[in-house]
């Protein structure tokens, strides 16, 4: 080998080793980036979707019960908490099942039940269902109207350790709303006492504009429905809004919204469905 080609070698190894080494301090700094804590990064919030659903004990609009349907109708929506209404346990005119175990069985959710009065040999209620684990729950017994009525308060524990607690209830049908109006206060009284951010849904038999439905909107943020498809109620010809979802306080949500989905068999409400998302700490 000349003395040139030797020294062209050499320039040659002089070049790779310090390609090599540059390569290395990069990925170095790649390493040492990696490593670095992201706490400075703002956490996403918590995404919920909220279904509530008056289920009239899996009697659909043919008058047909087939509490089968229901669940899947529930299945389809995939809540994440499912405030459900009109819902038997034990009682002879749905063949004496425990419908809320039933339901959160089909589902995979864990489920509570409250009872608004004995009922053919077994109890009538509402029930809540959610995937999240249940701490408690407790049927706030309010102001009897044309029947006997409970608001269903569940506790439960979400995947960041937070509580929160969710509220279902089904006031009084009757025209008169002194009935119903006195309940709603009941339960306002309730609400006002709450340290942990809330969901509260159901059944109100009342519209907007109503004062039962002002009376939580002073208080908590209703997730608005799309004004063109806001009735709920019949499922198969609705004319009218009764059902619906809101949150507090506003401060620990982000913005949400609501829809009611077009099913018209499986009961003669239609369900709501919303998604809001809860502010991380």
């Amino acid at each position: 080998m000349t003395s040139r080609s030797r020294a062209s070698v050499a320039r040659r190894r002089l070049i790779l080793a310090g390609l090599a080494a540059a390569l290395l301090a990069a990925l170095t700094l790649l390493a040492g980036g990696a490593c670095r804590p992201t706490s400075a990064t703002p956490r996403d919030p918590l995404a919920l979707h909220i279904v509530s659903y008056n289920i009239r004990h899996g009697r659909g609009s043919d008058d047909r019960l087939d509490l089968a349907r229901t669940g899947q109708v529930l299945a389809a929506l995939r809540p994440d908490l499912a405030g459900l209404q009109e819902v038997d346990r034990r009682v002879q005119r749905s063949g004496g099942v425990d419908e809320a175990a039933t339901l959160g069985a089909q589902l995979g959710m864990s489920h509570a039940f409250g009872a608004f009065m004995p009922y053919q040999g077994g109890e009538y209620g509402m029930a809540i269902l959610s995937r999240f684990p249940i701490e408690s729950q407790t049927a706030i017994r309010l102001p009897e109207g044309n029947e006997p009525r409970v608001a269903l308060a569940v506790r439960v524990r979400l995947p960041d350790g937070r509580a929160l607690n969710v509220y279902n209830v089904h006031f009084d049908w009757v025209q008169d709303d002194a009935f119903r109006f006195a309940q709603a206060r009941a339960l306002a009284a309730v609400l006002d006492t709450v340290q942990v951010p809330y969901v509260l849904l159901g059944d109100f038999n009342d519209e907007p504009g109503s004062r039962t439905l002002a009376l939580f909107h002073a208080r908590a943020q209703e997730l608005a429905k799309p004004a063109v498809d806001r009735f709920t109620f019949s499922s198969t010809a609705p004319t009218k809004e009764i059902d619906f979802v809101f949150v507090a306080p506003r401060a620990a949500w982000t913005a949400g919204r609501a829809q009611a989905v077009t099913e018209r068999l499986a009961s003669d409400h239609r369900p709501v469905v919303a998604d809001v998302a809860l502010r991380r700490r």
